[in-house]
This record gives structure tokens, sequence and C-alpha cells, in this order.
């Protein structure tokens, strides 16, 4: 018989906290999917180069933004803003901040995010 699994994010299975911002992460038969909350005043640079132990964030990111708004910014200096109902692919080399005094509310379904990002490296502790 086929079933159907229904969760929901605001009872995520783990919150990874990191200055000026969490990451919710939830795992549903086999997928896993996050929402992080970045605070105003969030800058990856600074809020989460420190955990990383990275110049630049490294991760590929394939999302949805719900509300807030953000700027990429790539190594290049190449950059986009995004914001509500934007569909957004940032490969990895990029840094990244929040734009106005709003949180940027940002969904991913990228399975190596939800497993990674916002804890250390070669740990799995936040």
């Amino acid at each position: 018989m086929t079933t159907i699994t229904v969760r929901n994010l605001d009872r995520s299975d783990e919150r990874r906290d990191f200055p000026h911002g969490h990451i919710d992460v939830l795992a549903v038969d086999g997928h896993k999917l996050d929402r992080a909350v970045f605070e105003p005043g969030w800058r990856w640079s600074e809020s989460v180069r420190p955990i990383a132990g990275t110049d630049l964030c490294e991760f590929d990111h394939f999302g949805y933004v719900t509300s807030g708004r953000m700027h990429l910014e790539m190594a290049d200096g190449t950059g986009a803003d995004i914001g509500p109902g934007d569909v957004v692919v940032c490969p990895p080399g990029h840094d990244a901040w929040v734009l106005g005094d709003e949180p940027c509310v940002f969904v991913e379904m990228a399975e190596p995010v939800a497993s990674d990002y916002g804890r250390a490296p070669g740990t799995d502790q936040p």
C-alpha cells in the first residue's frame, strides 16, 4: 500500500543556531529539507564562516524565499538580490547577507545543505 507522509517544519528533527539565525532540519521518508531563518544583521562571512572554516560558503543552494530579502555575492563580485517568491540556485563560492530589517526565510531542498549547513566540519554536532 502507498502511504502519504506529512511532517511540519515547526516540529523539525533538529535546530542549528548560529549568530543572527538558525536552521531547522526535517527528514521525511529519506529526504531532507531545511528552513533557514536569517535575522537582520546576519552575514555568512561573519555568522557562519567561523563554523564552516572556509573563506566563502561552499554549499550549492536550491531553494525558495518565503519572506525577507538577501544579497548573494560570488567570489568574482557578481551578485543578486533575492526576495519573497524567488526560487534560487546559488553555486558554491559565495557570501550572503540580509537586506533590510525583516528576517529572510529560505526553504531548501538540497540534501547536503540540510545535512551539514551550520555544522562544524567533521562533526555531527552543530
